[in-house]
């Protein structure tokens, strides 16, 4: 069902995140705590953001389990960025291949997704017609995730969209796809936990077409996220000149207070100025 994790803030870097926290993303590929299958091996990928250089983020991604990868190891202590996005998968629609890997890039715009629609290849065809054309020229790959990505930036027309904006066309993909799995007769429910970003604001969705248990979904927020050896914690501070904010599919340490659930059926959204708030799907 895969893992993901998406933050911004100070300048970090992508070790700090993937690699030193107890419940790691990489410890989290192989030995996932809260989902049912704790393996997440059928690729990876990353995206971070430096704005000085370009609007658009640099991604890398691999089929090679994330716990194994070399280049990654050496990579990730290495690079420093205020945003940054990434995923381990665990593959249900599409192949294992690099173009099923997330986080989906489509311009300044990454997407991750935690969940799956049975039956996708049901919808398929009719959820790509109804793309207007670049998008539908830009999708890649085989996956529910990408499909529904180009979906939902359907129904993204600002170029620098508010949070709420985001969330907006997050609802209007959900009501289409609602409507499709209706259409073909798909009762199973469609798990959506999925993120966005564009490297100065973030959404995160927890949802369940049917209104049952949704996979997990967790955020954090305070001055800054710091690692010291293997004890990694958020930072509390009143100076919301520093302040950093995480969206996680399964907590990165055991400590109480730092992670709180997103409610079944809800987004966080994670303004320009870093503040978190709640919002529930219309």
């Amino acid at each position: 069902m895969c893992r993901f994790i998406a933050y911004l803030g100070a300048p970090i870097s992508m070790g700090a995140l993937l690699y030193d926290p107890s419940d790691s993303l990489i410890h989290q590929s192989y030995a996932a705590r809260e989902l049912d299958e704790p393996l997440n091996g059928d690729g990876f990928g990353v995206g971070w953001y430096h704005h000085d250089h370009s609007p658009e983020p640099a991604v890398f991604t691999s089929v090679t389990p994330a716990w194994n990868n070399r280049n990654l190891r050496h990579l990730a202590p290495k690079v420093v960025s205020h945003c940054i996005a990434a995923h381990v998968r665990a593959a249900s629609v599409g192949d294992v291949a690099e173009a099923n890997c997330h986080p989906f890039q489509y311009k300044d715009r990454l997407l991750m997704h935690n969940g799956g629609v049975e039956h996708f290849h049901r919808i398929k065809r009719e959820l790509c017609n109804r793309l207007p054309q670049e998008l539908y020229d830009w999708v890649q790959g085989q996956t529910d995730s990408e499909h529904l990505f180009a979906l939902m930036l359907s129904h993204l027309n600002a170029d620098r969209p508010s949070p709420d904006q985001v969330a907006d066309a997050f609802e209007a993909m959900i009501a289409e796809l609602k409507g499709l799995m209706a259409k073909h007769a798909i009762t199973e429910p469609a798990y959506l936990n999925m993120v966005y970003t564009d490297g100065r604001i973030a959404v995160g969705l927890r949802y369940v077409s049917d209104g049952s248990d949704a996979l997990t979904l967790y955020y954090s927020e305070g001055k800054k996220y710091e690692c010291n050896g293997s004890v990694c914690r958020m930072v509390r501070g009143a100076d919301k000149a520093e302040h950093a904010a995480l969206i996680v599919s399964e907590k990165l340490t055991d400590v109480a207070d730092d992670f709180t659930e997103v409610p079944t059926q809800h987004f966080v959204l994670v303004d320009a100025d870093l503040a978190i708030r709640l919002r529930a799907v219309g």
